[in-house]
């Protein structure tokens, strides 16, 4: 076992050794532009990236002409909520998303809000869920689009997303998902769930960073975007400039991987996450779990720890790989917005820890992790009057405490 052992799987993940080996050729013998229409070097770069469309489409369900190639999830935001408040504003101003969405989809939503629209965010549940119903309740004639995530990427609670998305098509308003953490890890089928819109990422699913899809529903209503990077035409219009081929050969390849191993290895992971949250759970006290206790994405583990700091804890277990929140905003000191929104009080949310597991993590590092964050807790709770008081029953909520305040 090499150290330090990588558990923030949620945050990225190590390029499969099959994905680089597709990859390669494109970087030296078969290095054409997929747009040069008039030699051999373009119509091998074509046919491959046609082929990358594909494996991408069969993984969710669409057809190939549906997606469209970006840099990755957060360009594919940018373009379905921008690209569909600025093309169906004659029908509307109105979108409606969730407090408990990634940062890409709230700041767009927040430039929107600049511009003149109006943004209804729906408040999840304690397990950072959102009820069909309350999408039922906020749609409105003018509303546009629905922007809900399918799992969360910080505390793995999957939306009921076929509901929704059944909601959705029977009030005649567009539904956008952002896929990235559910797509390779649970089922996805546009089809069946009723998806207009749908980002994936390839970095979250053993790809290369920097390349990512939109899938953009071409009937049963055929969506049109507005583009938001102009130049060449590229992608049926919506997103010119030259493809990246070496990085869109990844990511087919990464998807037909995950198609075809999502079964087993969803389940392996599920096993150790388990494992993992057993250990935890049967060793220490006063755990407590982040999220839906069983609509969750298999290898995501988030825990508070009372009566323990989250950035003294993830200090502790230097040489586990774990994080507190977001990849994308772990280096600012606010609690997360996720489990703000899911009304996790201000101490626990601060002491939060995001365990993700995947396609590499084996027993051992699993074993390995739980034995050096129970060795971790136990050491900063020794320092903590607060624990003391709570092992001999004290109710700590009802405590006066004597002060200036």
């Amino acid at each position: 076992m090499k150290l330090p052992i990588y558990l923030d799987y949620q945050a990225t993940t190590p390029v499969d050794a099959r994905v680089l080996e597709a990859m390669l050729p494109y970087f030296s013998e078969q290095f054409g532009n997929a747009a040069s229409r008039s030699h051999a070097f373009g119509w091998k770069a074509e046919e491959s990236v046609e082929h990358a469309r594909e494996q991408i489409a069969a993984a969710i369900g669409a057809s190939s002409k549906e997606i469209i190639f970006t840099s990755g999830s957060t360009e594919a935001i940018n373009l379905a909520l921008k690209g569909v408040a600025e093309m169906y504003a004659s029908k509307g101003k109105h979108l409606v998303t969730s407090l408990a969405e990634h940062k890409a989809v709230l700041d767009t939503c927040k430039h929107l809000e600049k511009l003149g629209c109006e943004v209804t965010y729906l408040k999840p549940d304690k397990t950072a869920r959102i009820a069909p119903e309350q999408v039922r309740a906020a749609i409105r004639p003018d509303t546009v689009l629905v922007a809900l995530m399918w799992a969360n990427n910080e505390v793995g609670t999957l939306n009921p997303i076929r509901e929704i998305g059944a909601v959705c098509r029977e009030l005649g308003t567009l539904f956008f998902t952002d896929a990235t953490q559910a797509v390779g890890k649970v089922p996805v089928d546009v089809e069946a769930d009723h998806v207009d819109l749908l980002c994936l990422s390839a970095h979250k699913i053993y790809g290369p960073k920097g390349v990512g899809a939109l899938y953009v529903r071409r009937k049963n209503p055929r969506v049109r975007l507005a583009a938001q990077m102009d130049g060449g035409g590229h992608e049926r219009g919506m997103r010119s400039g030259t493809l990246n081929v070496p990085g869109i050969v990844g990511l087919g390849k990464a998807c037909e991987l995950a198609r075809t191993e999502l079964v087993a290895e969803s389940a392996r992971c599920r096993e150790l996450r388990d494992h993992l949250q057993q250990r935890i759970e049967r060793e220490l006290g006063f755990v407590e779990l982040n999220g839906h206790p069983s609509e969750r994405l298999p290898g995501n583990l988030n825990l508070s720890f009372h009566f323990v700091e989250g950035e003294s804890l993830i200090m502790g277990i230097s040489d586990v790989a774990v994080s507190s929140g977001s990849a994308c905003t772990s280096a600012s000191l606010e609690p997360s917005h996720v489990l703000r929104a899911m009304d996790v009080g201000e101490d626990l949310a601060h002491s939060s820890i995001r365990f993700g597991i995947g396609r590499f993590t084996t027993r051992e590092e699993v074993d390995y992790a739980a034995d050096a964050l129970v060795k971790a807790v136990r050491r900063l709770r020794e320092m903590s009057p607060l624990y003391e008081l709570a092992q001999e029953g004290v109710d700590l909520k009802n405590i006066q405490w004597q002060g200036g305040h």
